[in-house]
């Protein structure tokens, strides 16, 4: 018996230790690959070490609190002069960490915006709801898709809320497909602008993703028409990913409203509650109701 029992707190210590961003615990935001961008490199795009500073600073401000009446303690570790093209979450204890790396940041694709879905992506591992991944040991990060999802759903929603949203978004190129999509779905001008910089936040991360994996740009239109037979948890194709910014931009539901840790449905725009807009790519996601 007390063999058992020490095996049985061995593998529940362990469950809590640590969960990378991928379905296996070992990546992160991509991938794992071989990028490397130290500090100094001279590359045209990227942010500043400033500019990484601000964001973690924006959202850590908005989301420890949430994550503390979550019963856990939120840990952003600023890894500026790491050469790391990644990202990732992981879990010790009630410790809910979020790695973020300088390497990243460097990349020419990467805005500041991008750089803040990146760290909502990372954050919505640990809170951004159904459809998780794991066992019945270790299932407490919502899967890759659904972590994309949350981050234009929600996430970047509240960090935008209170900037000069049309007077950033007057300053961007913004393809014809994403601006009247956001025009029809939400009338407010203010909600148009956060709409289309989350978009954009998803074109600046989307961008990585293509030349990190030696693909073809994605468009918002032209979504991935692959519709799967089970829900994938693994990191989606890039256009797919794509396609989950951009309906989570577009989604009706409010910021405000909670996602489920169980409930697919509750937060979201979801088919079984009549929407068809803003709803999970099926290139990833298999609704369960």
């Amino acid at each position: 018996m007390k063999f058992l029992s020490l095996i049985l707190v061995s593998a529940l210590t362990l469950s809590s230790m640590a969960f990378g961003c991928s379905e296996d615990g070992s990546g992160g935001i991509i991938e794992e690959n071989s990028l490397r961008i130290p500090v100094g490199m001279k590359l045209n795009g990227g942010i500043t070490e400033t500019q990484f500073n601000k964001v973690i600073d924006d959202v850590e401000k908005i989301y420890s609190p949430v994550v503390a009446r979550m019963g856990g303690k939120m840990d952003v570790a600023r890894l500026w002069k790491d050469e790391t093209v990644n990202a990732n979450a992981t879990r010790l204890g009630k410790t809910w960490h979020i790695n973020m790396y300088g390497g990243l940041a460097r990349h020419p694709s990467i805005t500041m915006d991008g750089f803040y879905l990146v760290l909502c992506h990372e954050l919505g591992h640990h809170i951004g709801g159904a459809p998780k991944v794991g066992n019945f040991l270790m299932k407490w990060a919502s899967n890759e898709g659904q972590a994309d999802y949350f981050a234009t759903l929600k996430c970047l929603r509240n960090v935008f809320l209170h900037d000069d949203n049309q007077k950033i978004v007057n300053k961007l190129k913004v393809p014809d497909a994403l601006a009247s999509a956001c025009a029809k779905t939400h009338p407010g001008a203010t909600d148009q602008a956060i709409c289309i910089r989350g978009g954009m936040a998803g074109a600046s991360v989307a961008g990585f993703f293509a030349a990190a994996r030696k693909e073809n740009e994605a468009q918002f239109d032209k979504p991935d028409a692959k519709v799967v037979s089970r829900t994938n948890d693994a990191h989606p194709a890039t256009q797919c990913r794509l396609d989950t910014y951009f309906q989570g931009a577009l989604c009706e539901k409010a910021f405000t409203e909670d996602v489920s840790q169980s409930d697919e449905v509750q937060g979201t725009c979801h088919g079984s509650t009549g929407y068809t807009v803003g709803i999970r790519p099926l290139c990833w996601f298999k609704p369960s109701k």
